[in-house]
């Protein structure tokens, strides 16, 4: 049984196209370039694994068809991963079942201060979510199949953000602004690296195009895909301008992992 991996959003914190309509330089003619935020998902048969639950959950979720969700990661706390997390009570409602949630000690303190009626119960509205202390390292087997999420920290700015590590195979840092170099070697010759790419100039929270092309010189992965993407980077023009190994990535994009 294969492990499917889906980009469900691809888009930075305002999305593409903003509120306002606003495209920046991307093409509005070209579908690949209209971006939710960022959230992706592990899929083993129907036992689903959410990573962050942004604003779009909803949209997202309909469009793949995803009807369950059994786990959730978060990578950090900021709004454009977490402000998704109402979406979650129809799967409580559904299977009269907390759904486990994983995150590190910042996240969690913001997530029980911000939506505290998620993971307690308030009046006669029962919890939804259970609160889980994220491990480096979590293993699981569903329906015959080993996998493996792997937790790393690093940098996103002037916090830390979770970079996973998926059955040693593939890699998703939607967050990023460093990678501290003792991980280097565990992130080495991966099939998949997922990683945030904001923009084309410098950030002091992301990755540009050329710290990821940069990374990819150093830990030699199969096939790059950019991630969290503003809209100064057009879908048709970026391909342009990167190796045959490197993929922009789009809403809905998956791939066996």
């Amino acid at each position: 049984m294969s492990v499917k991996f889906t980009i469900l959003g691809c888009g930075s914190s305002l999305g593409v196209p903003r509120i306002d309509g606003f495209f920046g330089s991307c093409n509005p003619k070209n579908k690949k370039n209209y971006r939710m935020r960022c959230s992706a998902l592990i899929s083993i048969d129907k036992f689903n694994i959410l990573i962050d639950t942004s604003p779009d959950l909803k949209r997202q979720l309909l469009i793949n068809n995803i009807t369950n969700i059994n786990k959730i990661f978060y990578t950090h706390m900021h709004a454009d991963q977490t402000h998704g997390i109402n979406e979650l009570r129809v799967f409580y409602l559904k299977n009269k079942k907390k759904i486990q949630v994983y995150a590190d000690t910042l996240t969690s303190k913001y997530l029980l201060k911000n939506f505290k009626y998620c993971f307690k119960n308030i009046y006669d509205y029962p919890a939804i979510l259970n609160l889980n202390k994220l491990k480096n390292k979590h293993n699981y087997k569903i329906n015959n199949q080993k996998i493996t999420i792997e937790s790393i920290p690093v940098k996103h700015g002037k916090i830390k953000s979770i970079l996973y590590k998926i059955n040693n195979s593939c890699i998703y840092a939607s967050d990023i602004s460093q990678i501290y170099k003792k991980d280097l070697m565990k992130l080495m010759n991966m099939k998949y690296l997922i990683i945030d790419c904001l923009r084309y100039d410098y950030h002091p929270s992301h990755f540009n195009l050329k710290n990821v092309l940069d990374l990819i010189k150093i830990i030699n992965p199969k096939k790059t895909i950019l991630t969290n993407m503003n809209n100064q980077i057009d879908y048709s023009k970026i391909k342009k301008k990167i190796p045959k190994n490197v993929f922009p990535a789009y809403d809905g994009m998956s791939f066996l992992i």
